[in-house]
């Protein structure tokens, strides 16, 4: 998978190497290009290219005025301001020079502020990156834009969402110019803001095609597509308890910024570990089921002592791992990374055992609509009361189990939804959480009426109980097989596959034939949800990915949910 692999060498190509003849350069950054270049480079990589010093722009910076300095950052007013702000006194400049690259194209507006500015006798160079969005994980992009879902479903915020969707229409389209694709769009159609978020990306998209005609080109390259999908197509899967090793630690542990902290022993100091690709374990057992992840963890550690001659118990405790990495220190950064991943899994399956087991069942017969046995549920009330009464489990553990009762009926009466809020004793933020399911097109209550088209479900074999896949998983399958519904699902403009290729004669696919059949050309789905997308759905586009062997898939958002900050979105909406 290339996206994390294209970000980063346009990052050390494009910007760190933009002036080598200077032998030491300091790299200013903002929030977003923070993020954007944290993600694909180590700041060995960057200090080799003779970096001394990475900023944030908005922090005070000591003045190094025989210095020259390398700005990456977005074409946001805030920033070029405080660009301009450097070298405001041309006597004192914060810096010798500026090489200046932003993420994305800068409004005209801005452009016409910067060029009036001192600043200009100063910039050795001025280009626009066209890269605004984060390369989370290799099949994984985010617009690092929480506040989309309240642009988007907040009726508050309904005047500015045209405004707000220009600008992530512009992260997209800079994300399917680095992966030098031009896909065909299409869109969930049940919710008006996604036609006008696809029209935008088209347009945008369009430019980039103009100014890189070979954008897109290529036989398999004309398969692929861009499917944009709202919020509202399954409320269902960021609320259920995973247990799935990523999913499950994000949900149930306090994990900040993708860092893990844990004590390997009670005497022993905290550890912080990140979460990322460079940790190859993590990537091996992040989908895997937690069983799994215990047994194989286990088994790595078991195959390790015995090879060395060790004895090792299959129940092998922390205190145990702990005397053992100090008597093998040759094996100790081996020993250790498993043992973090042990401390992880541990880690889930305590707080797992404290006070999910009882709600994971019913959390799956209520999404299902089944039980184990595939018996449908005519008596949800039964399972979910005792729960509600509960006074050990939290309120937002009852919130998930009331919205998920909600959706499965397709809406309850006003009369029955007070009843559950009072047995539940939850206070009147957490009630607004599933009140507002309906500006997402949730029939909360049985008059709300909103369209309830679902996507026709897969029978699927799962082990280990976890009986439901996330929807996702099913629209891109069907969207690869061109099977989706197109009156629920349509191409924008009617465009469409046909025989998985682009209509004979295209004009946007005029020229593929060029290209040399050598090359391996896989068509890609890219799949973006507005207002956050769960990490039991972005573990769906590796499983497809693996499963159909000759298509990549990618999913991006605006930002990555779990279960408790989704809920928090939820309780953010405003009608006012």
């Amino acid at each position: 998978m290339v996206l994390k692999k294209v970000v980063g060498q346009k990052i050390l190509n494009e910007v760190v190497r933009s002036n080598e003849k200077a032998e030491w350069r300091v790299l200013i950054v903002d929030k977003l290009a923070m993020r954007i270049v944290s993600a694909c480079t180590k700041m060995h990589e960057i200090s080799a290219e003779g970096i001394t010093l990475v900023e944030d722009i908005n922090k005070k910076r000591e003045p190094l005025p025989s210095i020259e300095a390398v700005y990456l950052i977005t074409p946001s007013e805030d920033s070029i301001r405080r660009l301009m702000r450097d070298f405001e006194k041309p006597s004192k400049p914060t810096y010798k020079a500026a090489h200046v690259f932003f993420t994305e194209a800068v409004p005209d507006e801005l452009f016409d502020i910067l060029s009036k500015g001192p600043v200009v006798k100063f910039m050795k160079a001025c280009k626009e990156l066209n890269l605004a969005f984060i390369a989370y994980e290799s099949q994984v992009f985010t617009l690092d834009s929480p506040d989309t879902f309240r642009y988007a479903y907040s009726p508050a915020r309904a005047p500015e969402r045209s405004g707000h969707m220009e600008r992530i229409a512009e992260q997209i389209a800079t994300l399917c110019a680095n992966l030098g694709e031009y896909p065909s769009i299409r869109y969930r159609s049940e919710w008006d803001g996604n036609v006008e978020l696809a029209q935008m990306i088209q347009r945008k998209l369009d430019v980039y095609k103009a100014d890189e005609p070979t954008m897109g080109e290529g036989p398999e390259k004309a398969r692929s597509q861009l499917l944009i999908l709202d919020r509202g197509f399954d409320c269902v899967s960021p609320l259920l308890h995973e247990l799935t090793l990523q999913a499950m630690a994000y949900d149930l542990l306090p994990i900040v910024n993708d860092v893990y902290k844990f004590s390997p022993s009670k005497t022993a100091a905290e550890k912080e570990v990140l979460l990322d690709e460079n940790d190859d374990l993590w990537v091996t057992l992040r989908h895997q089921h937690i069983a799994e992840v215990l047994k194989s963890v286990r088994g790595y550690l078991k195959s390790i002592t015995e090879s060395k001659k060790m004895r090792q118990s299959e129940q092998q405790s922390m205190k145990d791992l702990s005397q053992m990495i100090k008597t093998m220190p040759q094996y100790q950064k081996q020993l250790s990374m498993y043992s973090t991943h042990l401390n992880l899994a541990e880690d889930c399956m305590t707080s797992y055992n404290k006070h999910v087991d009882k709600l994971y069942p019913v959390e799956q017969d209520l999404a299902m609509g089944t039980d184990t046995e595939g018996e449908r549920i005519r008596d949800h009330m039964r399972n979910i009361s005792p729960i509600l009464l509960d006074q050990s489990v939290s309120n937002y553990d009852k919130v998930r189990i009331m919205a998920l009762y909600v959706m499965i009926k397709n809406g309850i009466s006003e009369e029955n939804l007070t009843k559950l809020l009072k047995h539940s004793q939850i206070d009147q933020k957490e009630r607004e959480m599933i009140h507002n399911l309906t500006h997402l097109g949730i029939n909360v209550l049985t008059d709300d009426n909103h369209n309830t088209y679902t996507v026709p479900r897969k029978e699927r074999e799962n082990t280990y109980q976890s009986r439901w896949t996330p929807v996702i998983k099913d629209i891109m399958e069907d969207a690869i097989d061109n099977k989706l519904d197109e009156r629920h699902f349509p191409f924008l403009g009617g465009r469409k596959m046909i025989a998985g290729h682009a209509p004979t004669g295209s004009a946007r696919f005029g020229n593929w034939q060029k290209e040399k059949a050598t090359i391996k050309n896989l068509p890609r789905l890219i799949v973006f949800v507005v207002g956050g997308c769960s990490y039991s759905e972005i573990r769906c586009a590796y499983e497809v990915t693996a499963a159909v062997k000759n298509w990549e898939v990618y999913i991006g958002s605006s930002h990555i949910l779990t279960p408790k900050s989704f809920l928090t979105d939820l309780g953010s909406l405003k009608k006012e």
